[in-house]
């Protein structure tokens, strides 16, 4: 790991699949970069991409935590000190530790958990998915969405998508995560 300077900052993003992560990621880059803000932008879901997964690693979490140690290194290395993080399951309580190992101890954690309804996110994937996981990725969504209602602790900042554009959505995670100039 490398030397940590400046304490760093992680907002994390997480829902079910077709909430909007990546869209509102983007947008809240943009209002960053509009202000002047530096940042990094890492789509979690690349970090474990890797079939098949290693014999002792079935989960891919190993893999996915030393894959984002490394690239915050290049990140920190260049003087950036937030990062602003995508993946369905990161704003669990568990996700934690990967991100103070990865970042450093005493690394300032917001967590954003996108909400949508059934019908959005169907709509959503459906127009999305060209592949054959569609139904697939249809359930695992549906699944994903209860676990994270059940297992999100309550001081998560819930951002419902339904029914609002993306810079709406992304102006109240930039709000909850206040790294825009006042």
């Amino acid at each position: 790991m490398g030397t940590y300077e400046v304490e760093s900052e992680a907002l994390l993003l997480g829902g079910r699949a077709g909430v909007g992560k990546t869209s509102v990621a983007w947008e809240v880059s943009a209002l960053l970069r509009g202000a002047g803000v530096g940042h990094a932008v890492v789509e979690g879901d690349f970090m474990g991409q890797i079939h098949p997964a290693p014999e002792d690693d079935p989960s891919r979490s190993a893999i996915t935590e030393r894959n984002l140690t490394a690239v915050w290194a290049n990140y920190a290395r260049v003087g950036c000190r937030r990062l602003l993080y995508t993946n369905t399951v990161s704003v669990l309580p568990e996700s934690t530790g990967m991100f103070e190992r990865a970042m450093g101890p005493g690394v300032r954690i917001v967590r954003v958990l996108l909400t949508a309804t059934d019908a959005t996110t169907e709509a959503r994937l459906t127009g999305r998915e060209r592949g054959s996981e569609l139904a697939q990725e249809l359930a695992s969504s549906a699944r994903k969405a209860r676990m994270l209602d059940e297992r999100v602790a309550a001081d998560v900042l819930r951002v419902p998508t339904d029914g609002r554009s993306v810079p709406a959505v992304a102006a109240d995670v930039v709000a909850a995560v206040g790294w825009l100039p006042t």
